[in-house]
């Protein structure tokens, strides 16, 4: 399942979500999206995990405080692939 993640603090990174979710049970992978031009952090990121750890995850984080931000946390959209 893949798991959104909005209203980050710009200083988190990939290893601070990991040790967010692995309570929750096993990450597959974690992301954080940066703008491209500058390397900034967009404030958002995915985490991939089982469905069951995944629904889990989201009922427990969704709305709590992570590094002074109310983060929001949803099951991920999958993106419509870019027309060439």
């Amino acid at each position: 399942m893949n798991i959104f993640i909005s209203n980050l603090n710009f200083r988190v990174r990939k290893e601070d979500l990991i040790a967010l979710f692995q309570n929750y049970g096993e990450i597959t992978g974690a992301r954080i999206i940066v703008d491209k031009e500058t390397r900034r952090s967009k404030g958002y990121g995915f985490v991939e995990m089982s469905e069951e750890d995944g629904m889990k995850a989201i009922a427990a984080l969704n709305g709590t405080e992570h590094q002074g931000r109310i983060i929001n946390v949803a099951v991920g959209q999958e993106r419509e692939p870019k027309a060439l």
